[in-house]
């Protein structure tokens, strides 16, 4: 592997010898994924957007009427995080693992947060590297981060600094998963979700809270689908937000090495300021500015 520069805590790395691929003219084989959480907010969605994709096989703690609404979109399996012969024998034949599953909660204590965020994740990480699978692809947070001060914007390089218990097991996940990537062999590329929603989420007064923050359904389900289909790198942690005019969380390492393109920005749809088009109207301050000239029209007169 080679490294890509970044500074401080996170580096991107880079699978080499990739080979050359001699069957141009083969049709591609659907990629198994194994979506553990499948019964949530965000893997319910995924089932909903891939299932023609990829084949799915949906991962829920219990077979529930959650259960129920994803049951055609794959192959819906009952396992619990605390039992990794179950997560072993449920990784066969997988290809990448989206390992949503956990507790969600911001408010979590110790008592739920060890057994779920942080052995749940160690055991699925380790069952996908007794399995085989190819990559993993983990749902960390922005509570990673959320220390920093709120009109500070975090790059993926920066240090972690969890405001919360939860944030610091999601800072857990991400360091097992540079270990997983760099000396176990399994690659592994963390996504820090922000406040994750439809874009009515924002349209209420509650929205302006998230503004920042916000990441809507279908820019998140981009986002992991891009994270699934890489194929060159070994280990990388990307934020993941909507096209905000404002963003809490750096979003141009996803933009370069997946070509993230976001479609929704929360400023346009909430209504105290939509109207305002604030991500056209506010000052860039260079010449891209419509009051500003080229200094250099002169010459080129």
């Amino acid at each position: 592997t080679t490294s890509h520069s970044m500074p401080q805590s996170h580096k991107f790395r880079i699978l080499t010898n990739l080979g050359t691929n001699n069957k141009q003219q083969e049709e591609p084989k659907k990629q198994r994924v194994l979506v553990t959480g499948a019964a949530g907010r965000i893997g319910s969605c995924f089932a909903e957007h891939f299932h023609q994709k990829y084949d799915l096989r949906l991962m829920v703690q219990k077979i529930d009427k959650a259960s129920d609404k994803i049951k055609n979109y794959g192959e819906v399996v009952e396992a619990d995080l605390g039992d990794l012969p179950k997560l072993q024998e449920i990784s066969r034949d997988i290809d990448t693992v989206l390992h949503l599953a956990g507790d969600p909660s911001p408010s979590a204590t110790w008592e739920s947060l060890l057994p779920n965020n942080m052995v749940g994740t160690y055991n699925m990480f380790t069952a996908a590297k007794f399995s085989g699978c190819k990559k993993i692809v983990y749902a960390s947070s922005i509570h990673a981060v959320s220390g920093y001060p709120t009109d500070f914007q975090v790059k993926t390089h920066e240090v972690v600094n969890p405001g919360d218990l939860y944030g610091v097991t999601k800072c857990f996940g991400e360091a097992l998963g540079r270990y997983m990537a760099e000396k176990e062999g399994v690659p592994v590329i963390a996504i820090r979700i922000g406040t994750y929603g439809p874009v009515e989420k924002v349209q209420n007064d509650d929205g302006l809270k998230v503004l920042d923050s916000f990441v809507s359904q279908r820019d998140l389900n981009q986002l992991m689908e891009l994270c699934i289909d890489d194929q060159r790198l070994q280990f990388a942690i990307f934020n993941g937000v909507s096209n905000n005019c404002f963003k809490k969380l750096d979003i141009s390492d996803a933009r370069e090495l997946l070509g993230y393109q976001p479609l929704d920005d929360a400023t346009n749809e909430h209504p105290l300021i939509k109207d305002a088009q604030l991500s056209k109207t506010i000052m860039a301050h260079s010449v891209i500015d419509p009051h500003q000239k080229s200094g250099i029209r002169n010459q080129l007169a």
